[in-house]
């Protein structure tokens, strides 16, 4: 492993490792007017959500690396202080990298990347008609993190109004993950596109306890087929299995399997492991507990 302070690197490597490690990154696709009522529109990735009553969206255009100077959308809020964030999905994302463009000061990038720009109902800037969210915002408070290049300015924004397509609701009228096909950014080139194949699901313990990784018995921690995240969803179990249900679970699921195997203990073993990971990539943790708890059992 390699180890560095940030004062041994350039501006430029240290944007490119920061990049590269923290993602993907949700893209903040802001829309402002500068003092003369002129719009403006540029995505960023330091963005985030970051409370959600009052509900406060973070994101924070740069200084150049290259010419230190201050971006477009950071003099316009500082002149302006409402902006309206638009979420970026796949349908958008090459009109939303356009719209970065270098264009100059005066040129549209509503117009440059074909997107178009309705209004807003309790803001001045304008919104994206073809993102599937939108959120109207005033600007709290603006903190400039420094003044040379690279240095990050946080706009601190209040949601007072939002708009989300209803096309891209579940039945609940929640957003749907799926659905919504969000893209993020990633180091360099790289972006990532948050679809169904790329997307899983994990269950918060938001209530619950599990057993604990320090719980988990010694053979399961010198398996050479389950690896630590598995292990650590074999730690997320409330109780740990009891004697009987083993033996039943042994006996009416695994007989087969423990009388071909009989004179072959770590084949045996081996086996159990691997019908416990495929268990486990189901979700189904209790027959993953059952089974590895058969080996040692009777």
């Amino acid at each position: 492993m390699i180890s560095f302070t940030p004062k041994e690197l350039t501006v430029a490597k240290m944007h490119h490792y920061l990049l590269g490690a923290i993602g993907p990154r949700p893209i903040a696709f802001a829309s402002t007017i500068d003092e003369n009522g002129q719009a403006n529109l540029a995505p960023f990735s330091f963005f985030n959500v970051f409370s959600a009553n009052p509900p406060i969206l973070i994101f924070s255009p740069a200084r150049s690396g290259r010419t230190n100077t201050t971006k477009d959308t950071y003099n316009n809020v500082k002149a302006h202080p409402e902006v309206v964030i638009n979420v970026v999905n796949f349908d958008i994302v090459e009109q939303m990298s356009l719209a970065s463009s270098p264009y100059p000061a005066g040129e549209s990038e509503f117009i440059k990347s074909g997107l178009t720009p309705i209004p807003s109902d309790l803001v001045k800037p304008f919104r994206v008609k073809e993102s599937p969210v939108q959120f109207e915002c005033k600007v709290n408070q603006v903190i400039e993190l420094g003044t040379e290049g690279g240095a990050g300015n946080l706009i601190i924004c209040e949601v007072v109004k939002f708009h989300i397509d209803e096309s891209y609701l579940d039945e609940n009228q929640l957003i749907d993950q799926q659905k919504i096909d969000l893209v993020a950014r990633m180091g360099g080139n790289w972006y990532c596109r948050a679809n169904e194949h790329a997307m899983f699901e994990l269950e918060k313990p938001i209530t619950t306890c599990g057993v604990g990784y320090d719980q988990l018995p010694q053979d399961f921690l010198q398996s050479d087929v389950l690896s630590k995240n598995l292990l650590a969803r074999l730690a997320g179990i409330e109780e740990i299995p009891n004697e009987t249900d083993v033996n039943e679970y042994k006996l009416m699921e695994l007989s087969d399997l423990f009388l071909s195997l009989d004179s072959q203990p770590k084949e045996l073993e081996l086996a159990l492991h691997k019908r416990a990971k495929i268990l486990l990539e189901q979700n189904n943790l209790k027959d993953a507990w059952l089974t590895l708890l058969s080996f040692n059992n009777g």
